[in-house]
């Protein structure tokens, strides 16, 4: 009886042995949302993964990169198979809220996320009530110049038929200007589009529509220029900024700046190529917004 348990203990030890090992690590790009990781497959003897990273997203990458939209708890879960056998494992991820006020803007070309200023606070607020009763949803970037920026928020753009006019919609009130002189006009820079000074002396700010910057880099010649005009001196800061980022800086101190885009920057360059006509894209160009919590 000894020597058959040993010989059964021997067989089921064999056959543990052909199957895989499941195990990885991970590690933050940045532990706030939206969140960026990367794995390490370190499993053995696998053939095959199976990836869910607990918030509906799966993968069967052998190494994969996740991003998280939104903070939270997330599980981990890794699968690995080789044949008919599995091993499963497991790891508890912690995403942080942003500790800025985030908003992704998502299009066909992409997505950008755009940091809202605090110096600007009506804008803020206003911009994120609308985001959060989902305004924007399906609205089109309905303005594009390159060179020079790409407009949106427009209601009456929402399913507007080709060749219509666009660009006097709104929710039916302004924002008086907040204007900051740290807040420039810098390519992905966020700014209210408004009425002109001769209907709107005060520059107050439309209550829904606005430009992201897409602009030109500009010599320090052609800074002097336009500051000479406005009768305003850039700091080495902002003239090293318009030089080598580029930017609109015409526009400072006439239109509220109130946020800027710090990822997809590449998105705007996308959108400002597109074939339009008088200004409007040729394709619809819709949009998605969320705040990123």
């Amino acid at each position: 009886m000894k020597a058959k348990h040993i010989l059964i203990l021997l067989i089921v030890g064999l056959a543990s042995c052909g199957r895989p090992i499941a195990e990885f690590t991970y590690e933050f790009e940045n532990e706030y949302a939206p969140a960026k990781i990367k794995t390490e497959n370190q499993s053995e003897k696998a053939e095959t993964y199976e990836w869910d990273f607990g918030d509906g997203t799966q993968s069967q990458e052998e190494s994969p990169e996740h991003v998280y939209s939104s903070s939270g708890h997330y599980t981990v879960t890794l699968i690995a198979k080789k044949g008919d056998k599995t091993r499963k494992t497991q790891k508890d991820i912690f995403v942080n809220a942003p500790e800025n006020c985030l908003v992704e803007i998502i299009t066909d070309y992409g997505s950008m996320i755009v940091q809202l200023y605090d110096a600007t606070p009506r804008h803020r607020d206003n911009f994120i009530s609308l985001v959060e009763k989902g305004y924007y949803n399906d609205l089109l970037f309905h303005r594009v110049i390159g060179g020079f920026m790409i407009q949106g928020g427009d209601p009456d753009s929402k399913g507007a038929a080709p060749g219509t006019a666009l660009g006097q919609g709104g929710p039916g009130y302004t924002i008086p200007a907040e204007f900051v002189d740290t807040l420039i006009h810098v390519k992905g820079a966020l700014a209210a589009a408004r009425t002109s000074d001769s209907v709107n002396p005060k520059k107050e700010s439309s209550g829904s529509q606005f430009y992201i910057v897409h602009g030109r880099t500009l010599s320090p010649e052609m800074l002097q220029s336009i500051g000479s005009r406005r009768g305003h001196r850039y700091s080495a800061e902002h003239r090293k900024i318009y030089q080598e980022i580029g930017g609109t800086p015409h526009l400072d101190g006439s239109y509220t700046v109130f946020g800027r885009i710090i990822q997809g920057l590449d998105v705007i360059d996308k959108i400002a190529k597109v074939r339009t006509t008088q200004d409007r894209p040729d394709k619809d160009i819709k949009m998605q917004m969320r705040v990123i919590k």
